[in-house]
């Protein structure tokens, strides 16, 4: 990757509707250049689709959480396979500092929660864990 394919990924993470037209101009390259690139990052793997963000307040009946893992020994790939497996679990994040792993968790009420981290907190090979329930984004 070059600094046209990473100008173009973020551009594509602004707004990844945008015209080939639009990206060609602001890229200053023609547009069959781009449509090349995004081929080529699609084929190669490093663009895996396109998606929908939501803003977090658009929602409003669901709960998000950050839930922060530690991991006894070396069972990170155990500990991974289940958390991915955990319909509550929306992403899953390796991590340096504190917590080996960061897990974005999704809940449609305050009892639904309460059950994800149970189901969690029983998978073989997590020493700890502390969840964090998301109040506010401001960015």
């Amino acid at each position: 990757m070059d600094e046209i394919d990473r100008s173009l990924i973020a551009l594509l993470r602004q707004n990844a509707r945008m015209s080939v037209a639009d990206l060609a101009l602001k890229l200053k390259v023609s547009r069959g250049t781009v449509s090349n690139r995004i081929r080529k990052l699609e084929d190669s793997g490093v663009i895996q689709g396109f998606t929908v963000k939501l803003r977090p307040d658009s929602e409003p009946g669901v709960i998000r959480a950050w839930m922060g893992v530690l991991v006894e020994g070396n069972q990170t790939k155990l500990v991974t396979a289940s958390l991915l497996g955990e319909p509550g679990v929306a992403a899953l994040h390796d991590t340096n500092g504190r917590w080996d792993l960061l897990a974005e968790i999704e809940a449609s009420s305050m009892a639904d929660l309460s059950k994800i981290l149970e189901r969690v907190r029983l998978i073989k090979g997590i020493r700890s864990t502390e969840t964090n329930i998301h109040l506010a984004t401001y960015r």
